[in-house]
């Protein structure tokens, strides 16, 4: 990791860390590049189950830095991504394993898109949320479109995108953006712990083919959700997890599930054993 970011893994969780706190986590081109690269290899990391991101500081993340805004002004846009989605962490819901925001103050712009691309969000009581586009003359990027009326309703969306303002916690929380509330000191603690629970206690290959199944079925009917469940109930069926998880209850001990790399579930294929 450089200075910018930091990484570390304990008993199956990765915290990863954006790390300007004097810029209040402000997004460079490189930090953007190494946040990808972090989490694709905890990812494809047998030792880590569950991912947690939060900011140094007193901020999240306030977004692109102004000074690598400013200098795209007028400038051509590079053309999109061929390997992904464009936009900014608009491949956060690829990632086979959950990954869990912990903001610690304010998300604004990009910062917000990264805490609402994220599975879950814990907030502090101090975090705040912006999502900022209107101010800058620019339209509804990376995704938030899509996914934000999803999270929070039609109406909601519209009001916080269209006006940019400012919300705090409390109402973040209220309109079913943040997911739990924490107090500033408790913050990470709290994370960890349900991150814990994931790692410990939840089969990886479970957690993967539902955040799968999930994101896949915001785009399709019911009839086609049910068919795809019943493919990867069939692909799924007797994999070592679930025999495991009965020999667990019987001996009343944890379970011991396999570790997930990231592999197996492109185009609900063949499933490892």
């Amino acid at each position: 990791m450089s200075e910018d970011m930091l990484l570390d893994v304990v008993n199956g969780v990765a915290t990863l860390t954006l790390n300007r706190p004097a810029r209040l986590n402000a997004l460079t081109p490189a930090m953007i590049e190494a946040i990808e690269q972090a989490l694709r290899r905890c990812e494809a990391d047998p030792a880590v189950a569950a991912i947690i991101v939060t900011g140094a500081g007193r901020g999240f993340c306030s977004g692109l830095d102004l000074a690598a805004l400013a200098d795209t002004i007028g400038k051509p846009l590079p053309p999109p991504p061929t390997h992904r989605r464009p936009g900014l962490f608009t491949w956060l819901p690829d990632i086979s394993k959950p990954i869990i925001a912990a903001v610690n103050g304010a998300a604004v712009g990009g910062g917000f898109i990264l805490a609402m691309m994220a599975d879950l969000r814990f907030a502090s009581t101090t975090a705040t949320f912006n999502t900022m586009f209107a101010r800058r003359g620019l339209v509804a990027e990376h995704g938030i479109s899509h996914i934000l009326p999803r999270q929070i309703g039609l109406s909601r969306a519209l009001d916080l995108i269209l006006s940019a303002r400012t919300i705090d916690a409390e109402e973040a929380q209220r309109i079913g953006f943040v997911d739990r509330l924490c107090a500033p000191d408790a913050l990470l603690d709290e994370a960890r712990a349900y991150a814990a629970l994931l790692a410990t206690g939840v089969s990886p290959l479970s957690m993967a083919a539902i955040k799968m199944q999930v994101y896949a079925d915001l785009n399709q009917d019911l009839d086609a959700a049910c068919r795809a469940a019943d493919r990867l109930v069939r692909a799924t069926l007797g994999h070592a997890d679930q025999h495991e998880s009965l020999i667990a209850g019987r001996e009343k001990r944890p379970p011991r599930f396999r570790p997930w790399q990231g592999r197996g579930f492109e185009g609900q294929g063949e499933v490892p054993e």
